[in-house]
């Protein structure tokens, strides 16, 4: 059905040993028996350790009762544009009906999980709050707290969980890209972020969801992950995907973020020569970014490859090509403060605030969130 994909760093000894919730299925095959199952599943969910097997395959092998497949942003084979509707199918292979939560509805609808008694959540993440993959996960949860369904969490280790950084949402810039009060980089896997969204009542109407969590094996948020599958089209490589949280704040930006080349999120750059010496020009990349920003010009900039995989947070970038554009207000989009959850850090970076001060001002409302956090930690930090 989905196998693997070039371009993500080889699975090292260290990650062999690690174990995802989809890949124990002791602890869940008990669980769906004579259940009516659907599933929230694309390209990353997978089995590493049975030859890279489509958890949708090794389901039927299983003779689970699988009726259909709901799919995030990006399609069951994570090949559509980011913010481009994901249109329903069915499945060439199993013939099962695929079903988007990227396009008319982000959430299920009744007559959508009617014939359903349980629904699978096994995505891989990058816990960076603005990767909508975790609101897919807050609408099929609220989905099925309405609807008096269960709900079962595979959990997959968080290529970003070692640390926590950035600005705390704050009420009234909630959004499909910022759904819940926490940072930018928040440092739980999908499952510990599931039982924080039922704990904390972010449900509507303070629903709780009927939730388990099949957690990972021999893993802690210390451990490094290479993941075997490219979570979606612009995310290639571990190196971007530890640089997202600190690259992606360019799409609320007139900067490109190399969008439309093979290195997206790994470089930023404008058409003006003093952003830098290195040069890229985003083009037109069918199933990765078919309109970039910026298309068909050439773009000065800086080129982030060689960043260490150990790479954190930093609004550097951002600093950076603000100052270099000497445009103010007009460096920004709407969309920034969308993603930046509030509407203070463009203040502050227009204020000329070093990146010292700025993290400063969010100290408090991190440490309030590492306190709240501990609550739900099923691995340790």
């Amino acid at each position: 059905m989905l196998f693997f994909f070039a371009g993500i760093s080889p699975i090292n000894a260290q990650r062999a040993e690690i174990t995802p919730g989809a890949e124990r299925p002791e602890l869940y095959l008990d669980l769906l028996k004579g259940k009516s199952v659907g599933i929230v599943a694309n390209q990353t969910s997978i089995l590493t350790h049975s030859q890279n097997k489509h958890v949708v395959d090794f389901l039927l092998e299983k003779g689970v009762n699988l009726k259909k497949v709901f799919v995030p942003e990006h399609g069951f084979r994570g090949d559509v544009d980011a913010g481009k509707k994901v249109d329903s199918s069915v499945d060439a292979k199993t013939g099962l009906p695929i079903v988007s939560l990227y396009g008319n509805n982000k959430k299920p609808s009744t007559d959508q999980i009617a014939d359903l008694d349980i629904i699978i959540f096994d995505l891989q993440d990058v816990g960076v709050r603005f990767y909508t993959y975790i609101s897919t996960m807050h609408y099929v949860m609220e989905a099925a707290a309405e609807n008096g369904k269960k709900v079962i969490i595979f959990d997959r280790p968080n290529p970003n969980g070692d640390y926590i950084d950035g600005p705390v949402l704050k009420k009234g810039f909630e959004s499909f890209v910022g759904m819940h009060p926490i940072p930018v980089v928040h440092g739980l896997t999908v499952g510990e972020l599931a039982k924080m969204i039922n704990g904390e009542k972010w449900l509507k109407g303070d629903l709780n969801c009927d939730l388990e969590v099949i957690p990972i094996n021999n893993w802690n948020h210390q451990i490094a992950y290479n993941l075997p599958v490219k979570p979606s089209p612009n995310l290639p490589n571990d190196v971007a995907i530890r640089l997202y949280p600190s690259t992606c704040f360019f799409e609320g930006s007139i900067i490109s973020l190399g969008r439309g080349t093979q290195f997206p999120f790994q470089v930023y750059g404008y058409p003006a020569k003093n952003f830098g010496e290195f040069t890229f020009t985003p083009v037109s990349i069918p199933g990765m970014s078919t309109t970039p920003p910026l298309q068909d010009q050439l773009c000065y900039g800086v080129d982030l490859r060689n960043e260490p995989v150990t790479h954190r947070f930093t609004l550097s970038y951002v600093i950076d090509a603000l100052q270099k554009s000497g445009k103010g207000e007009t460096f920004f989009k709407g969309y920034f403060n969308t993603l930046a959850g509030t509407d203070e850090l463009k203040k502050q970076l227009l204020a000329g605030k070093t990146e010292t001060e700025i993290k400063k001002s969010w100290e408090a409302d991190l440490n309030n969130y590492k306190k709240l956090r501990a609550n739900y930690l099923i691995y340790k930090d």
